[in-house]
């Protein structure tokens, strides 16, 4: 049986423009080992010996960082990898909400983000039933919110989106991780982050009294340019900030390498101020 091992995490939840990103990376269970070495021992080769963060970058460190991007992206470009960032924006207000939905939203995010980003619904029949492992970057919330949410996430697959896909999971397989371990996260971090700095201006940043850009905010644009380039060498059309066309075919949603979901809740009204 073919076997999916999902790595997600979080990223801001409030920028100027856009927040509550999401973000995921899927692998098959065969490549896993594989990707991951490649990924370590190129973090060695570069003397990356903590975690990897968005926030770390430095013109110092730029290179480096290029370097471990390429490597994630070529697993990208050879479908060894599939990405999905999911990422609301700030015009968008949801009406409606009970207190209760309000305060549990960054789990109910979550759960669509699990539910809809790597178009699972899509996965071609005849490939055969599959198993998913879920792992989360440890979640800033109780304990016991997260295990009510990972009781929630364990009953997806029970809905037809799911076991008509022939997908299953098993409690055991859902938990929570440590970034600073799993160098997949640490990737997506990078991401995720570079997405967030992009879509909120960050990149237009001034230290208060000067006229010019810091240097670090000049390292971290240079890496979103180039992660850009390498999602538009695989997305030509790609637009950041917009939800990732299907081409005129639904099961690219389970496809494509990469993917971007801009969430729009159900009953919302717009707010352009």
């Amino acid at each position: 049986m073919c076997e999916y091992v999902l790595y997600c995490d979080e990223s801001n939840s409030a920028g100027k423009y856009f927040g509550n990103f999401y973000g995921g990376v899927l692998i098959e269970s065969i490549n896993l080992d594989r990707c991951i070495q490649q990924l370590l021992q190129r973090k060695e080769e570069l003397n990356l010996y903590s975690e990897v963060k968005y926030q770390r970058i430095t013109e110092q460190y730029l290179g480096k960082y290029l370097s471990l991007m390429e490597l994630f992206f070529d697993l990208i470009e050879q479908r060894k990898l599939k990405v999905r960032i999911m990422f609301t924006q700030n015009m968008n207000i949801a009406v409606g909400l009970t207190r209760q939905q309000r305060d549990d939203a960054y789990f109910l995010l979550y759960y669509q983000f699990i539910k809809h980003a790597f178009g699972f619904a899509k996965r071609p029949l005849d490939e055969g039933p599959a198993k998913i492992r879920i792992y989360f970057d440890q979640f800033p919330d109780t304990k016991e919110k997260a295990n009510r949410f990972i009781d929630f996430v364990l009953r997806l697959q029970d809905q037809p989106e799911f076991t008509q896909a022939g997908l299953t999971m098993r409690r055991e397989d859902i938990t929570e991780i440590d970034s600073k371990e799993h160098v997949l996260l640490q990737c997506l971090d990078v991401v995720l982050g570079a997405m967030f700095f992009r879509l909120n201006d960050l990149h237009k940043e001034k230290p208060l009294g000067s006229r010019t850009r810091g240097k670090r905010t000049i390292a971290k644009e240079k890496l979103y340019k180039y992660i850009n380039g390498r999602v538009r060498k695989i997305l030509p059309s790609f637009n950041i900030g917009i939800s990732t066309g299907l081409k005129g075919d639904e099961s690219n949603a389970w496809l494509h390498p990469y993917r971007h979901w801009l969430f729009v809740p159900a009953q919302s009204r717009v707010d352009l101020t």
